[in-house]
């Protein structure tokens, strides 16, 4: 579609709805059925189509697009079998896909956008679109409309390009009248376009902007920034996994050629961490090969580039990117972008990190420069302090159901301060930052003070106290925050579990009915989890030696029945949790431990459930249908999750429950 040309359904061409009627969807794929948006509302259309039934993990492991568009939505799945067939949106002629709020939660996986793309589709319309995903498809060159377009389309009318401009910044219009990034950072090479001047004036900002403005290139206008500003920033460090880094090297091997060079590649990074383990899962071994090819190609990615490698050494990782990025390299006011959705839990260390896909990263690791727009802030002030029985997982439940399920968070900077952030530990304030993508949000990000100097110092001989407290970057006291300022009262929050589904699906916890979760019965359990970058960490490692310690006081092991699976987010906690001796007490219990890496969380590591019929409770981030096995999945803290292993039922945890206490 050329700068000048409108858009119009393609003669023969259809447009597929995604409603929540499953039965409608499978009718129009066999094309038998033809629906019009002038007889539909959002309310019937499918909210929070995910990444994950989009393109479920192991269509990531075919790397090149048109092999993952045979599967597009394999994961959207109605008793048991795929709605959508081997090549179903391929062959459906269609050009249009509709779809309800919140289009493309969870992973920031490019190949969501991808399979949609490679489909034949060149217009998504959603009420609402979670930020990667967005930002994926107008790097693929894939338009995004309303549904007021789609009425008019059905009708054989066409809509101007200038309509699809509307209402994003100035760069992000270029980029689309390009038809996708890497024609558009070609014209600017070029000299064709450049990123155009800004005149915002002198004003107060949030953490996110302020970070966003000290990374401003020379000549970019004004020093400060305001939401919708569109700059051209430099990136101080970023990261890929086996999961991606195969499709960054082709893109920039196709775009740049096969001598193709970084230009600063200290800066970047490589982890194996994400299917270290998915060839000891039965579901698995189908994709050894495709696996093993991923591998290979990140391998070829590092030698030819020179990035940082944290390869895994004799079959163990090194750990989780987003945990070993914040014990190794990551600082406070850092701009960090990585292609994983929880890039975001570097803002636990004060940090302006998110994800980006496969395409966007590979541009910016080129040029160690990307373009950003500038998101507004929502701020949550936290007052008092939690009980002992409560955690930060339980916090973004909270806000998870209460303000991200109504769209609060949507693509804006949740910022995070107060007296009640300073009573959290560092490994606490990380979860939060961490589920800020699970709220749909740009990123996280936690105030920085005297517990981030200590703890970053413990773990960074090389830098002296004062030289981290200067990198620290906090809200000028007048900000001004778009999305609203909240005020959170840590000690009210009770323990949440999130049912199966959705992880804003929250139910708090009744703390008189002893340790069963009241409002969801009493919910036995096959498989307990406690692992991830969200609850891997060294003080996760406290909260589960904690409970279990108690329970091998009372003579008590993990329940009949139930298998209770713990994994290090890296190999400094694994070691950490040596020195403290909980590697005892795990094993006293019946625990089964799981070396550094993310497993279960994506479906790929010990702890996934085999069978549909089993019910898992874990302490990772997100519960989508079929995230973790095709088992049902609840969330829930780690205490949680420790407890309900010991129990055999969900259960939250009180002190001294197992030793009779009331």
């Amino acid at each position: 579609m050329g700068a000048s040309q409108d858009f119009r359904l393609t003669p023969g061409k259809r447009v597929l709805f995604l409603t929540k009627d499953p039965e409608k969807i499978r009718l129009q794929l066999q094309g038998k059925l033809s629906l019009y948006m002038k007889d539909l509302t959002v309310d019937d259309l499918l909210d929070d189509v995910n990444t994950d039934a989009m393109t479920p993990n192991w269509v990531c492991f075919d790397w090149k697009p048109s092999e993952i568009a045979k599967n597009a939505y394999a994961g959207l799945v109605v008793n048991g079998e795929r709605l959508f067939a081997e090549r179903a949106l391929m062959d459906g002629n269609f050009e249009v896909i509709v779809s309800g709020r919140r289009k493309g939660t969870g992973s920031s996986r490019e190949t969501a956008a991808q399979c949609e793309k490679w489909s034949g589709i060149k217009l998504a319309v959603a009420e609402s679109f979670a930020p990667i995903h967005a930002r994926n498809n107008i790097n693929l060159g894939t338009l995004m409309g309303t549904y007021a377009m789609v009425e008019r389309l059905q009708k054989g009318e066409s809509v101007s390009l200038d309509e699809f401009l509307s209402g994003h910044d100035p760069v992000t219009q270029e980029i689309i009248r390009h038809g996708g990034l890497f024609p558009f950072s070609g014209a600017l090479e070029r000299g064709e376009v450049a990123p155009p001047k800004r005149h915002t004036p002198k004003r107060p900002m949030t953490m996110g902007e302020k970070m966003l403005a000290s990374h401003l290139l020379p000549g970019s206008g004004s020093d400060y920034v305001a939401p919708g500003d569109a700059v051209m920033v430099r990136v101080d460090a970023g990261y890929s996994h086996e999961y991606t880094t195969a499709q960054v090297h082709a893109f920039l091997a196709e775009e740049y050629g096969v001598d193709y060079r970084l230009a600063d590649p200290s800066n970047f990074a490589v982890f194996e961490d994400h299917l270290i383990y998915a060839t000891g899962v039965p579901a698995m071994a189908p994709f050894a090969k495709k696996i093993e090819r991923l591998r290979e190609m990140q391998r070829e990615f590092q030698k030819h580039t020179g990035v940082r490698d944290y390869s895994a050494k004799d079959g163990k990782s090194p750990g989780i990117c987003h945990q070993v990025a914040r014990e190794e390299f990551l600082l406070p006011g850092q701009l960090v972008q990585a292609t994983d959705s929880h890039t975001c839990m570097g803002g636990g260390s004060n940090a302006l990190a998110y994800g980006v896909g496969a395409t966007e990263y590979a541009a910016l690791v080129k040029s160690g420069l990307t373009l950003a727009t500038c998101a507004e802030s929502i701020r949550f002030n936290l007052v008092g302090t939690l009980h002992p029985s409560v955690t930060a997982k339980d916090v973004m439940l909270y806000i998870l159901l209460h303000y991200a399920k109504p769209q609060e968070t949507l693509d804006r900077y949740m910022e995070f301060g107060g007296p009640g952030l300073a009573s959290l530990s560092m490994d606490e304030r990380a979860t939060l930052a961490n589920m800020a993508t699970e709220c749909v949000a740009k990123s996280g990000i936690c105030e920085g003070d005297e517990s981030t100097v200590d703890w970053i110092a413990e773990r960074r001989p090389d830098l002296t106290r004062d030289a981290i407290r200067s990198k620290i970057v906090n809200p000028d006291p007048d900000a001004v925050y778009g999305g609203g300022v909240y005020t959170i009262d840590l000690s009210v929050i009770q323990p949440m579990v999130a049912t199966p589904g959705d992880p804003d699906h929250g139910v708090p916890s009744d703390p008189t009915n002893g340790a069963n979760v009241s409002d969801i019965g009493q919910v036995r359990i096959d498989i307990a989890y406690a692992g991830s970058c969200t609850a891997g960490k060294e003080v996760d490692q406290d909260l589960y030696a904690a409970v279990l310690g108690e329970a091998v006081r009372a003579g008590r092991k993990i329940h009949e029945g139930v298998e209770f699976f713990i994994q290090f987010g890296s190999k400094n906690v694994e070691e950490y949790c040596r020195k403290k001796g909980y590697l005892e007490i795990y094993e006293q219990v019946g625990a089964k431990v799981v070396p550094p890496g993310c497993g279960a969380c994506i479906g790929c590591g010990p702890g996934v459930s085999s069978k549909s019929t089993q019910t898992s409770v874990s302490a990772i981030n997100r519960n989508f249908r079929g995230r973790s096995g095709p088992g049902r999945l609840y969330l829930a803290s780690p205490l949680t999750v420790a407890a309900s292993a010991v129990t055999g039922v969900i259960s939250s945890y009180r002190e001294g429950m197992f030793l009779g206490a009331k």
